[in-house]
């Protein structure tokens, strides 16, 4: 007998299947990451959180990142999905409905699934991952509910004059978006972050203090 996971003699497993086509069916979740999923799952579930803790998959805030213009707008209530710093990097910004604008990665701490904002999910919304019911708090992206063992990493916003939204950095699990434009820009700019006081930067050239504006 030859089940859905294509082994003779297994029994069928309906999580793992059910897990599969809801996967399938996220139209935000890229190839790579659903023929990684179904590896996972197929081959257990440890394998994965282990790489994931030893940084073998890529994160965001690892390295730098250029500015990049993202929406002419954002309007109050309103969400957008983009891609920040790179190409395969899936991001979601909101602007909350007291004009507050956030962003973060759209990609589960657990197991690397698309991340999508629901609007209706009380007051202020909620950030929620599909696969295993992975919930995420809309203004921090701190962990609410399911498996999912961090925050989501921030993706640095800024408004400027003209209503324009620029995505300017990224900030790891566990750090506020200044600490990670400001470890952005020490490796990049360091004259720029001793400008804006960044902790430890130090412009070439100039002792700490002179740095510092």
């Amino acid at each position: 007998m030859t089940t859905t996971t294509g082994q003779p003699g297994a029994h069928p497993d309906p999580e793992q299947d059910a897990l599969r086509d809801r996967i399938s069916a996220d139209s935000l979740t890229t190839r790579r990451d659903y023929l990684r999923i179904v590896a996972t799952v197929s081959g257990g579930l440890a394998v994965g959180g282990v790489a994931v803790a030893a940084g073998v998959l890529h994160r965001h805030g690892d390295g730098t990142a250029d500015p990049k213009k993202i929406a002419d707008r954002i309007e109050r209530g309103q969400s957008l999905a983009f891609r920040y710093p790179g190409e395969d990097d899936r991001a979601v910004a909101v602007r909350m409905t007291d004009g507050t604008l956030v962003g973060y990665s759209a990609i589960c701490t657990h197991l690397a699934c698309a991340v999508l904002w629901r609007k209706e999910r009380g007051s202020e919304g909620e950030l929620y991952c599909p696969c295993h019911e992975g919930v995420f708090d809309a203004r921090t992206g701190d962990v609410t509910a399911g498996p999912p063992p961090r925050g989501l990493p921030k993706v640095v916003l800024v408004e400027r004059t003209d209503g324009s939204v620029w995505a300017v950095g990224t900030a790891r699990s566990g750090e506020s978006a200044e600490e990670g434009l400001c470890r952005e820009l020490r490796q990049s700019r360091p004259e720029v972050a001793a400008q804006l006081g960044c902790p430890g930067a130090r412009a070439k050239g100039l002792t700490t203090e002179e740095g510092r504006v």
